[in-house]
């Protein structure tokens, strides 16, 4: 049903609009930007954003271009149920992030990344690994992004999709180069006023315009009984389940969002993820439900490309004013979290990479950290752009990076707050389930007979795993061992024999059980116990001598 004409811009409006929304982000850039920049205030904004700037900008870095995508998707391909297995858990993982980042912040209250508290928890090879899993991460994130913003200029213009993609990374690159991370959040600010406006007004209109009510009865039999099905298994074997692993991972792996923990005031992290949840959650099913009536109006993306979706109903039912709108609104989404990118892989290699391992902590320049930082943008934009030209599936990127910052979760989080892992147990834990998990996700070796019932029964570990970490962060050790035990034991009977079928699932469950058991194991017997004092003291600003800081910052040797 694609019969309908569709609104297009010409290149001039096209310009305009572009023009509009990234020359006002350029302008809030200059406002707060420093004669004399800081390196510190460049990376984390001084770790004192307070409430409403931190609150919003945690929500507009969540909500992106890609997720708005990938929720309309999953709408159109699980049907129902699919924007809230989408939205609702990925909301939810916001919320798990609050306890652990108080943890987190308590005992390093000024550092930049979580690959510097790595540093200083268990020595390099621990550091590094996180810091590479994030520079990957926050490329694919990038080049997301982009994808989106060149398939809705294309869609909507005259331009081809490299050269949206061009414009939208250059637009980015333009505003968060000189200021930073501080550029990034005080523009989110306002993009994410500008995004809850925009869908407040442009979902409801779609729907309207497309004949709701009456589409989901004329429309019902392009269903298939799963996609009807609010309680499909489908749904949540196929986009549910693994989106709870993956975001999970994103939300304690993923740098954007330690950035803004480390942030924001220390007193402030639990109203600011609890908002941010509920943004979040209303924004992305709220859009995510196009992707369903799509599917009841038997709408046909062109090319069969899923990523044309939103912008092509959004251009058939919208008239000109409110597509305009939604094109501002898109932009905004897509940009808010692309300069969060380019922040902290910015902030990466300031940090991790010359601030540690290059000039080390007592003798890091902070004039160059600067330079790195710049440099560093410039070169993830222009790789950001040459990969954006694969046009890959969105939903699949992010579903894959989650899966695959799984391997570190348990690892990094008993960093914390367990005194005998060591960096040996971190680094083996990763890798092995790294091993592991590449092989099942892209199906390397058969999963018929023996080695699809390993794969279950390490998934139904997973399983334990995963729930028992997000009832640790709320109710403390003892109810997460029983919640994960309880866990794993209760769905055994019901995932052994055919969980394996499921590769995306099976995958992130698999990467889970490895790295907590093989970290578990070499932990648990060790005598030498770690000083989580010695943390605050091995992190901390670089432009200013801190009397704190551990003049001699590599940690101690580990057995």
């Amino acid at each position: 049903m694609n019969d309908l004409d569709s609104v297009q811009f010409s290149a001039v409006i096209i310009v305009g609009l572009l023009v509009f929304f990234y020359g006002g982000t350029f302008y809030i850039s200059t406002r707060i930007g420093k004669k004399q920049e800081n390196a510190d205030g460049y990376m984390t904004a001084g770790n004192k954003i307070g409430f409403g700037i931190s609150a919003a900008s945690m929500t507009a870095t969540w909500i992106w271009a890609s997720s708005m995508y990938a929720s309309a998707a999953s709408g159109y391909t699980y049907g129902i149920s699919g924007p809230i297995h989408y939205g609702l858990w990925g909301a939810l993982m916001i919320l798990f992030i609050y306890p652990f980042g108080k943890r987190i912040r308590s005992v390093a209250p000024k550092a930049h990344t979580l690959a510097e508290v790595m540093h200083a928890r268990h020595g390099r090879s621990s550091q590094l690994m996180l810091a590479g899993s994030n520079v990957v991460g926050s490329v694919i994130s990038l080049m997301s992004n982009f994808i989106a913003g060149g398939v809705l200029i294309a869609m909507l213009s005259p331009f081809t999709f490299i050269q949206g993609v061009i414009a939208v990374a250059g637009g980015v690159l333009l505003y968060s180069l000189w200021s930073g991370f501080r550029a990034s959040v005080l523009t989110d600010f306002v993009q994410v006023m500008a995004m809850l406006g925009a869908v407040a007004i442009i979902v409801p209109v779609i729907f309207f315009a497309a004949g709701f009510p009456a589409v989901f009865e004329s429309g019902a039999a392009n269903l298939t009984p799963q996609q009807g099905n609010f309680f499909s298994s489908d749904a949540f074997l196929g986009q549910g389940a693994p989106y709870i692993a993956a975001v999970l991972a994103y939300a304690i792996g993923n740098q954007t969002i330690a950035q803004r923990l480390f942030a924001v005031r220390e007193d402030l992290i639990k109203p600011t993820f609890i908002t941010a949840t509920i943004g979040y959650g209303a924004m992305v099913i709220g859009v995510g439900m196009l992707g369903v009536l799509a599917l009841y109006l038997g709408f046909e993306p062109t090319d069969g490309d899923i990523n044309n979706l939103i912008p092509e109903m959004a251009a058939t039912y919208l008239p000109a004013i409110l597509l305009a709108v939604f094109f501002i609104m898109i932009i905004g989404a897509l940009s808010s979290t692309a300069d969060s990118d380019l922040a902290a892989l910015s902030s990466i290699m300031m940090a991790d990479v010359y601030g540690q391992n290059i000039a080390g902590k007592g003798k890091a320049n902070p004039k160059t950290m600067l330079l790195v930082g710049r440099i560093t943008m410039v070169v993830a934009t222009a790789a950001a752009v040459a990969f954006a030209s694969l046009q890959l599936n969105i939903l699949d990127l992010l579903v894959f990076v989650g899966a695959l910052w799984g391997a570190l979760v348990f690892p990094v989080l008993a960093s914390f707050y367990w005194d005998k892992v060591t960096n040996k147990a971190f680094t083996t834990a990763v890798v092995a389930a790294l091993a592991l998990f590449l092989p099942v996700r892209f199906g390397w070796i058969p999963m018929s007979g023996g080695i699809g019932l390993i794969v279950d029964i390490l998934s139904v570990i997973g399983i334990g795993v995963v729930l028992g970490l997000m009832a640790f962060g709320f109710f403390g050790i003892r109810v997460g061992k029983i919640v994960g035990v309880v866990a794993a034991l209760v769905s055994a009977p019901f995932v052994i024999g055919f969980l394996h079928d499921y590769a995306t699932l099976s995958a992130s469950l698999v990467a889970y059980a490895v790295s907590t058991v093989v970290c578990w194991a070499m932990s648990v017997g060790q005598t030498e116990r770690f000083d989580f004092a010695l943390i605050r003291q091995r992190t901390g600003d670089f432009d200013d001598d801190d009397p704190r800081r551990d003049p001699t910052p590599e940690p101690a040797k580990e057995a």
